[in-house]
């Protein structure tokens, strides 16, 4: 499979992008953890694939606070069965809204006869999303409220809840600012 990566300069850091011909594989705010998501990238030529372009588009409307409908980026992260599952619930989040990992745990489960609350694996499959922003894994928070845990960092993930929703509510914990 050929790959290919480029790079977007934004606001709050650079973003890496991963593609192989059709689909965005990864976009990742250079130096976050799990950079890369075990793609060797020192590998993969910097090429505009057309994957890679509709994701910079998508990403240039974002930054400029235009609502993108994140359907216009064909992406496919490499991500176990679950993950997987988890990663299409956390796509069904509107723009400018929050979900918990709670939230989350039931909407994986629904359906499910015995269902258990899955937040700590529903955190590690969100902080290992290879896809951010598209997949909006900044959108999940604590059920109390409060920002937790996000892989491109507690200063980006404010920062992107405020640039889509100043009126966010969230718990006295938080400060927006």
């Amino acid at each position: 499979m050929k790959l290919y990566k480029a790079f977007f300069k934004t606001k709050l850091g650079t973003l890496t992008l991963l593609s192989d011909d059709s689909h965005l594989l990864g976009l990742w705010f250079n130096g976050q953890k799990y950079f890369g998501a075990g793609y060797d990238l020192s590998l993969v030529k910097v090429f505009p694939s057309n994957p890679i372009k509709s994701a910079q588009k998508w990403l240039t409307a974002y930054f400029a606070e235009q609502k993108p409908d994140p359907c216009t980026v064909p992406v496919k992260p490499d991500v176990s069965a679950f993950r997987q599952k988890v990663l299409k619930e956390l796509q069904k989040v509107p723009y400018g809204e929050l979900v918990t990992y709670k939230e989350l745990s039931a909407r994986v489960q629904k359906g499910q006869k015995n269902k258990v609350n899955k937040a700590r694996a529903i955190g590690n499959a969100v902080g290992h999303n290879p896809i951010s922003l598209i997949i909006p894994c900044h959108r999940v928070i604590s059920s109390d409220g409060s920002l937790t845990g996000y892989a491109g960092g507690l200063d980006r993930k404010r920062a992107l809840l405020k640039m889509e929703n100043p009126q966010i509510k969230l718990s006295s914990q938080l400060d927006l600012r």
